[in-house]
């Protein structure tokens, strides 16, 4: 059976937060790769607020299977009280790289 991938968002308020989870992933071999984005500018509704803050985006590609390891370290070392965690399945993709991400991302 062929193993299923995800790309994960979430976004962190600083390049610092951003590389404490990127490595962390990356170094559990829970994700096989993390893109950090330029910063961006997020507008949200909270606590019945319009907020608008600069932020930094992740994308991290893993297998589904690691998912839930993916959030709970997600959930560990982000200082958001409700981060955004948003899964979505790969499709299609180029066979090499997703080799890769799988080999990348055995325990």
């Amino acid at each position: 059976m062929q193993a299923q991938y995800l790309v994960v968002s979430t976004s962190c308020p600083d390049d610092v937060q951003a590389k404490r989870i990127a490595h962390a992933l990356v170094e559990a071999r829970i994700a096989a790769c993390v893109h950090i984005s330029a910063p961006i500018r997020s507008v949200y509704a909270w606590e019945g607020k319009i907020c608008e803050e600069q932020e930094i985006s992740l994308h991290i590609k893993c297998l589904q299977s690691r998912y839930a390891e993916l959030e709970q370290l997600v959930l560990q070392l982000h200082p958001y009280q409700v981060p955004e965690i948003i899964a979505v399945p790969v499709t299609h993709g180029l066979p090499a790289y997703l080799d890769w991400i799988k080999d990348n991302t055995q325990p």
